[in-house]
């Protein structure tokens, strides 16, 4: 919080002074900014539908702890065979789904299949390229057979939900009304106002979870979030930003945590449009963007410039210095415009996801690259709007984040691989394939951090996305909450451990 306070330019925000109500009952309230696209776990690529549904209501085969280490989920273990290419999993026993009805592996292998199959239009479906075939030879039993090893298949499968079977070609009832195995089941949305979630009584894990319920309000407004926090309206903000957090930190009965998150920032461009199809123009834009104010200005410091991969990927992320175009660089910039002979202005539209911080983002990129004559256009639609543009490539550039795991793989192979499932560039470079098709395969750490540095290297510059940044991730909450551990992934899935203290 130190860094955050010493970049904070003070706002004028104020706060209403906090109000007493006595004692809290549950179940827990949840203020967040924005209203869920939908909640099929299978088709969602939106954080705000992904915080409603993930590690709440829905569970994968395997599971990460607050420490980002893969533990059992909903298999209890599993086997590799030694060429690596079988996995045998025991699902646990006595696991039932909301709406009723055991779970089988039948349910496991109709999910996995659920998001392989084209007509799902899952954007989870390149996290399982590999598998050739899924059996289950009885009913607590799947066997996952790979055309070749995936040394991300473990972390993938943290990712995907298990369903009943009975929605393996049903594509529209699971977005209203989810039907999960977690430690919460779906009650009601009532759209734009909140989704109620309330304890799931025959949860398999002993004594979880310890809420009644958790009550998810819808709430755009900053000012308004903060103000329910501080009354005691709202017993949490999860997933939020800085100024936010700064506000609210020395506030009496709020409490904070934060990490460095896995997403990331980023302008993606549709490499099919001109200019953007020029890869000289594309390095041209990474040097007229300076990612250091970019943190301090729509940051406000609570964050670091950012590479391919998160810096807390010790093991696999190059540091942004080895990477030549991460240095701001104006001159060189019109320079590369000149040598790919474009003549400026060139008139562009940015689409922005509809949060403050990337709203906050795409001021400073519009600034940044005006200096070098590329004039941005902001379109801030809904969020329902902005994912079905994103989605369908309908952009010149964007602003977002997307998402991050532990696995290196999860940040490239379904982003930027040729025809992968979140490829919303429309980019491809054989070249670049060879190498994220070589490291899903190779098993070796070495081998594998030796193949992501020059992934890394041929995505920084002349790729598809400008790399921003990473922020510090927070949650605030009433000093009545206990229990709760936030994820850099974002997942809300502690909520399960969470009391209130009345």
């Amino acid at each position: 919080m130190d860094r955050l306070r010493k970049s904070f330019i003070a706002s004028g925000t104020a706060l209403a002074l906090t109000l007493s109500l006595g004692a809290q009952a549950a179940p827990l309230e949840v203020a967040v900014d924005s209203s869920p696209s939908g909640l099929d776990p299978h088709i969602v690529t939106a954080f705000s539908s992904f915080q409603i549904i993930d590690g709440t209501i829905y569970e994968g085969l395997t599971a990460l702890d607050a420490d980002l280490a893969i533990v059992p989920g909903l298999a209890s273990a599993w086997e590799i065979s030694e060429d690596k290419t079988t996995y045998t999993f025991t699902l646990r026993e006595g696991v039932a789904f909301h709406g009723g009805g055991t779970m089988t592996s039948a349910d496991v292998a109709a999910s996995l299949n659920r998001v392989l199959d084209e007509d799902t239009g899952s954007p989870l479906a390149s996290r399982l390229a590999a598998v050739e075939a899924i059996e289950t030879p009885d009913d607590s039993t799947v066997v996952i057979r790979l055309k070749a090893p995936s040394a991300p298949l473990l972390s993938s499968l943290t990712t995907i939900a298990i369903v009943p079977a009975k929605y393996a070609e049903d594509t529209e009832t699971l977005q209203r009304a989810p039907d999960g195995t977690g430690a919460f089941r779906f009650v009601e949305w009532q759209p734009n106002v909140a989704i109620r979630l309330e304890a799931n009584d025959s949860y398999w894990q002993d004594g979880l979870p310890k809420l009644e319920g958790v009550n998810f309000n819808i709430v755009p407004e900053a000012a308004t979030r903060q103000v329910g926090l501080t009354s005691g309206q709202y017993h949490m903000l999860p997933n939020t930003d800085a100024v936010t957090a700064l506000q609210l930190q020395s506030q009496p009965n709020v409490k904070l945590q934060d990490t460095l998150e896995l997403a990331y920032s980023l302008t993606g461009l549709n490499v099919t449009r001109p200019p953007l199809d020029n890869p000289k123009v594309r390095e041209a834009l990474n040097y007229a963007i300076n990612r250091d104010d970019l943190v301090q200005a729509a940051l406000f410091g609570a964050g670091v410039p950012g590479g391919p991969l998160s810096p807390a990927l010790t093991g696999f992320a190059l540091p942004t210095e080895e990477l030549a175009c991460f240095s701001s660089d104006p001159e060189k910039a019109k320079a590369l415009l000149a040598e790919a002979g474009v003549e400026t202005p060139i008139e562009l539209e940015l689409l922005v996801l509809p949060r403050d911080d990337t709203k906050a983002m795409a001021q400073v990129i519009q600034q940044q690259l005006a200096a070098i004559g590329v004039n941005l256009t902001l379109d801030i639609p809904e969020i329902g709007q902005f994912v079905q543009d994103w989605r369908n490539s309908e952009f010149d550039m964007f602003v977002s984040l997307n998402s991050g795991t532990i696995e290196p793989d999860d940040y490239f192979y379904r982003t930027f691989r040729t025809g992968g499932s979140t490829n919303v560039f429309k980019y491809s470079n054989p070249a670049l394939d060879a190498l994220l098709d070589a490291g899903r395969e190779e098993t070796d750490v070495d081998g594998r951090r030796e193949i992501y540095a020059q992934v890394q290297s041929a995505l920084a510059c002349d790729g598809p996305a400008l790399f921003l940044a990473y922020g510090q991730l927070y949650t605030a909450m009433r000093t009545s909450v206990e229990g709760y551990e936030i994820y850099p992934n974002r997942s809300l899935g502690s909520l399960k451990s969470v009391t209130l203290d009345n």
